[in-house]
């Protein structure tokens, strides 16, 4: 029981890693400063599940990942696909609980607050860089 509350716990049962912040390089607009990576089994199986929120400027990277779902879940999320050179290739806005969402050329997904995606003009096309939080705060 107690492995289960763990796995289930809003940080999950391992060290995460540092976060990263992720900036859309074509539109100059910041889309998280505090991006967790979900890039084992047992974290992409997690992802937001648990949570009653993302605030603004957090995020989740799921590595690798083609399609996502939003059942169990307890508020709206942006999703942002991407392949491999980081470029998008899908955005999709405000996605409710208990929907299924996929893009089968990804090859990973953000998952960021409702609203996130039509703020920062993000759209299909656009590229992104991610860095350690620690260093993009430092070199702004």
């Amino acid at each position: 029981m107690a492995a289960l509350r763990a796995f289930f716990a809003p940080g999950g049962p391992s060290t995460p890693e540092p976060p990263l912040q992720v900036l859309n390089r074509t539109r100059g607009t910041i889309l998280a400063t505090r991006m967790e990576t979900a890039d084992t089994g047992a974290a992409r199986n997690k992802g937001l599940l648990g949570r009653d929120r993302l605030a603004p400027g957090e995020g989740l990277w799921i590595v690798p990942c083609e399609s996502v779902h939003t059942f169990f879940m307890r508020f709206p999320i942006d999703l942002v696909y991407l392949d491999r050179r980081k470029r998008i290739r899908k955005a999709s806005n405000a996605v409710g609980p208990w929907r299924l969402s996929a893009c089968f050329s990804a090859h990973s997904v953000i998952e960021l607050p409702a609203g996130t995606i039509h703020a920062t003009r993000t759209q299909r096309g656009d590229t992104l860089e991610f860095a350690p939080a620690s260093e993009a705060e430092s070199a702004s």
